[in-house]
Formats: structure tokens, sequence, C-alpha cells
């Protein structure tokens, strides 16, 4: 595959420098298969394939693109020609370049066993979230769905500056929705989990983390409304890590949509916070071996100790601020440009466990889910988010809490932060451990 992407990608440039541009050339070939389980049964059964060119072009500051997934020849020159013609229509940028040829990590993206497993195994690992999830509680009435997910990806990227950036790898997921009923009440659950080795996923794990999270969240009260100690699943702080991800974004701060514009090298956290943006771990869904303008993969300490280090930049924010770029450009494909994204963002764990964060609280609040992330504002910072989770008192988890909303500024939060827990665990492209935040207004009754 890399010979014909190759191919196309040489054309490409060959037909853009012979009409006078820079260009570049973001070659990506994907297959993706989905399996969805009802009851044991295949409800859905989907294998796609999809082949493509993006080509952006530069010339006097002003920027066109243009995509394909034809890649015949003349489907290519008709790209660039449109390419070309979109640029006249473009203001004039100044920041608007091409990153340089690089050396890139060496860096195992592609397992091979997920590669190699049938079909048939792939639907019995669906089936198999399901069944451990009921063999868990007779209360577990209801399996929504379970399923399997997995991807496989050749990128290419080649430029006019000589660059030439090219990479393989593959991962999978399970996942499942479940209902718990007891006493005319029914909660929901669910749990998954992504990895880039098949062999790490565990159908027993997020069967029962299902279960258990609507078993636990069955005949829950509300609470007084009052300000309390409040830690948060992990799950949850990864809901939170997205908001801080969006802040340290360098398009939100240099457009003045982001809390922390101007505060690099301020403390911006309390030292127990440290958040680290890393595309060079292998076992990372976000990892690679480049960004989707061909930079290099890095790992970035963002946040330490509560200092604000840097923010997350691709070719033009770095070039607007006079940075280097951290190898953030992020695109969903080859339709589009790129922009600035997180890769693997964690919150790093502390040592201790997550009983011990508990220790100690008289009364405070476990979060075990939060609904309107999406309110959340990343400009002031202010939050209000639907909570539910479990009541701590004197030092032990109670009872199933529903029904309240937590809020507050995620200045105050980030800078609240009084422990974090080793139970670390990933969600996509975010990972976190439990963390404690000393104290957060809590509305009830």
């Amino acid at each position: 595959m890399e010979q014909i992407l190759r191919t196309v990608g040489e054309k490409t440039l060959n037909e853009a420098v012979h009409r006078g541009v820079e260009a570049e050339a973001f070659l990506m070939q994907a297959k993706e298969l989905s399996i969805e389980i009802v009851e044991g049964r295949v409800e859905t059964l989907k294998q796609a394939e999809e082949t493509g060119l993006g080509i952006r072009v530069i010339k006097d500051g002003r920027t066109g693109f243009a995509f394909t997934s034809d890649l015949s020849d003349k489907a290519v020159k008709n790209a660039v020609q449109d390419a070309i013609s979109i640029s006249v229509f473009t203001t004039q940028d100044e920041y608007q370049i091409l990153p340089e040829k690089a050396v890139y990590p060496d860096i195992q993206l592609f397992d091979q066993d997920t590669a190699a497993m049938s079909l048939e195994e792939k639907i019995e690992i669906a089936r198999s979230v399901e069944r451990c999830a009921k063999s868990v509680d007779m209360r577990i009435s209801i399996i929504e769905r379970s399923g399997y997910d997995d991807l496989e990806y050749c990128n290419l990227i080649m430029n006019s500056k000589g660059l030439y950036a090219y990479e393989t790898g593959n991962f999978s997921g399970i996942y499942i929705f479940l209902v718990a009923e007891d006493d005319n009440d029914a909660q929901n659950g669910f749990s998954a989990m992504s990895v880039r080795k098949v062999k790490d996923l565990s159908a027993a794990l997020v069967g029962k983390e299902a279960a258990i999270n609507a078993i636990r969240a069955l005949n829950a009260r509300t609470i007084r409304s009052g300000r309390m100690p409040v830690i948060l699943d992990p799950y949850v702080a990864t809901r939170f890590s997205g908001i801080i991800a969006s802040m340290v974004n360098a398009e939100a701060v240099q457009k003045g949509k982001s809390m922390f514009a101007g505060k690099i090298g301020e403390q911006v956290a309390s030292p127990w916070c440290t958040i680290i943006d890393d595309a060079t771990l292998e076992e990372g869904i976000a990892s690679g071996l480049f960004d989707s303008e061909g930079v290099p993969a890095q790992k970035k300490i963002v946040i330490e100790n509560g200092i604000l280090y840097t923010y997350l930049h691709n070719t033009y924010t770095a070039q607007k601020d006079r940075v280097v770029s951290t190898g953030n450009a992020q695109r969903g494909s080859f339709r589009g440009l790129s922009s600035v994204g997180s890769t693997n963002f964690i919150i790093a764990p502390g040592r201790d466990n997550k009983d011990s964060l508990i220790d100690g609280i008289d009364r405070g609040f476990y979060v075990t889910e939060v609904m309107g992330m999406h309110t959340a504002n990343p400009i002031s910072g202010d939050f209000s988010v639907g909570a539910a989770g479990i009541m701590i008192e004197n030092g032990i988890l109670t009872y199933p809490v529903r029904g309240v909303t937590i809020a507050g500024n995620m200045a105050e939060f980030l800078q609240n932060i009084d422990a974090a827990a080793s139970n670390f665990r990933f969600y996509g492209g975010k990972g976190s451990p439990s963390i404690r935040i000393k104290e957060l207004s809590i509305a009830g009754e």
C-alpha cells in the first residue's frame, strides 16, 4: 500500500510544483469493522474501506485545499487545480507554511494479532462482553447492545520541501450498554475499552464494570445542597480533562477563547496536578509517528506540579507564536485541513489507591457520571453539569445519589485538586486516575 500511495503523492507534488505552488499531499487508506450484538445475535456488522487524497497548496501566503477519493491521474490533476483556484480567493497569511522534513520515532503501532483474527473470533469477543455482564448479578435485566470495533490504517504525508512520513497502525475496542432493575427502579450502565493490542482487551473487565455501574446507581436519592469534597471517577476525570485540553489548545488561545491565554510559566493548578500530552505511547490509541502535517510525534509536559509549560501547537499556531510545533496537528480524514488537537492527554496518577482518597472525608461525593459537559465554558472556565454518584460518609461509600448538579470554575477546580489515586484508566485518547477536589458546590434538594 505504501508504494501505491507514494506514487499518487509524487504525481500530486509534481503537478503542484509544475504549476508554481508549494504543496502538501495527505494520503490515507483505512479499513473499519464494527460489530454490534444484542442477546447473543449479530444485530449490525459493518465493514468499510476508504482511500483518499487531500491536497493543500500555498502561494504567496494564500492557501487552497481540495480532496478526492479518486486517485486516477486525471482526478489528481483536477484536485491540484481546484486547490490552486481556491487559494486565489483566500486571505494572505504570512504564518501559512509547510513543515520541514524530519526524522521520526520508532514506535510499533500495528498489532499483527488484530489483523490475523477471524471475523468469527471478533464476534465472539462482543458476545463474551454481554455474557460477562449478565453473570454479575440477576438484576441485569436488559443488554441494550454490546460491540467490537477495530480500525486499520495507512497514512502518508509528503510535501514539496522534501518531507516524507509514512505509518501504518491499527487498534480495537469493545463496549456495552445495559440496564439493571430493582424495586421498580431501572438504571443504565456503560463501559468501554480501546487498545492497540487485541490481547489487552478484557471482556470480563468491561462487562463487570458496566454491570456494577448500573447496580450501584439503583434506588438513588438526592442530597442537600452544599459545598463538600468531591472525588471524580477516572471516566469522569477524563471528561473534565477534555475541557483542559481545549484550554491549552493554541488555536483557542490565539483566538482569545481560553482562560489560559498569557499564562505560560504561571501556577494554574495545584502542585498535585501534572498533565502530559504524549503521542509516543505505543499503547495509546491516539499515538502516531507524526501528526497530520508530518511533524514528529512528541511527549509534552503541559502542566507540571501545577505550572503551565506549553500550549499544544500545529505548524501554523507555532509560527504565529514564534515557537516550535508540538506535533499536535490533527485531522479526521483526507477531506479536511488540520487543526490543533490533543493526542494521549493524561492526568498523571498518584501512588495511593482510591480508598485512601476517601479516608477521612466526613461528608463528600464520589462522582461516577456527569451530564452536559459540552456546556462548560473554556473561556470563563465556568461549568454547571448534572451528576450522579455515591455519597461518602465517615470515610466510606454509602448510598447512590442522582439528580444533583456540580458547579464551579475550572481555575478553582484545578487549584483545589489535592490528591490523585493510582487507578489510572484510558478512555479513548484521554487518561486519568480518580482525583480528589478539596471542595465543590453541589446543588441538590
